[in-house]
């Protein structure tokens, strides 16, 4: 991977549905090697693929929570129930495998706090596994993708 691949990513990570010929242009490259290099990417897997960014509010899911898990136990078994278990609920947007006071972080989106109690106490507590549960409530978010 080259300054040019780099380049090529870091356009498509903002701008995902820019045309071919406007990626060649911001990369310095004429539109055929461009889209060889795409696509030469996408193969490589270097471009997982591409989607669109959803609004939450505007689909219900004005509520961000952030969850961190402790499980009770630490054994293969346990850890694979709990992982199985975990991304099969709709509300869990993503969850990751940390070091520090959690064994795993959550980001959870509901429709509002009620709805954040219904899914902590019905299905995220009775997840295999689980000890304890902190959630912080996000108030804002600011990123690149904020407008």
């Amino acid at each position: 991977m080259d300054e040019v691949d780099r380049s090529i990513l870091a356009v498509l990570e903002k701008h995902g549905r820019i045309s071919n010929s406007d990626l060649a242009a911001r990369v310095g490259l004429s539109p055929s090697p461009c889209l060889r290099r795409v696509r030469h990417l996408e193969e490589s897997g270097a471009i997982r693929g591409y989607r669109a960014l959803v609004d939450p509010a505007a689909v219900g899911r004005a509520l961000r929570v952030f969850a961190g898990v402790r499980l009770k136990q630490h054994t293969r078994p346990v850890v694979v129930a709990f992982e199985r278990g975990v991304v099969g609920l709709p509300e869990v947007t993503a969850c990751h495998h940390i070091t520090g006071n959690f064994d795993y972080l959550l980001q959870v989106e509901v429709a509002d706090l009620p709805a954040y109690e219904d899914f902590h106490a019905n299905q995220l507590a009775t997840l295999p596994g689980v000890a304890t549960v902190t959630s912080y409530v996000s108030m804002k978010t600011l990123s690149a993708d904020t407008p």
